[in-house]
């Protein structure tokens, strides 16, 4: 059996009738409360404890080029949705619109002859740098 993710607490109206704080609350028939559980509870406190960390920022910096291509594939080109069944054929567009970010890219950028002056790394780009494959110069 698989763990709960939180527990919730279910208030009716006639219990949030009573309630001192019923003007703070949410306007409807009923509040709910959802409460993580134990463990998750320790994870979202050890997780928030190492995002104070100095060296935690860097870490994170490094999924900034990832992020903005998963951002722009899922908003920007309608991601999130599918418009067929099928894992075959979801594959199949996930592909040809990767593609056509790449082409749409590539034709945004300035021509080799012209007054290109190159955008500083972003922090993924970095990384490939010092440890990955060498970055194309186009």
């Amino acid at each position: 059996m698989q763990e709960p993710i939180s527990v919730t607490v279910r208030f009716d109206a006639r219990q949030c009738g009573r309630c001192p704080e019923q003007a703070k609350c949410t306007p409807g028939t009923f509040r709910s409360l959802h409460f993580p559980t134990r463990r998750l509870h320790e994870l979202q406190v050890k997780n928030r404890a190492d995002q104070q960390d100095p060296d935690w920022r860097p870490l994170y910096g490094l999924r900034s080029g990832a992020e903005g291509s998963i951002e722009e594939f899922v908003d920007g080109h309608r991601g999130s949705r599918c418009r067929y069944r099928g894992l075959a054929k979801t594959h199949v567009q996930h592909v040809l619109t990767a593609l056509a970010i790449n082409v749409e890219r590539l034709s945004l950028q300035e021509p080799a002859d012209g007054p290109y002056r190159p955008r500083p790394p972003t922090a993924f780009q970095q990384y490939l740098d010092k440890r990955g494959p060498p970055r194309p110069l186009w």
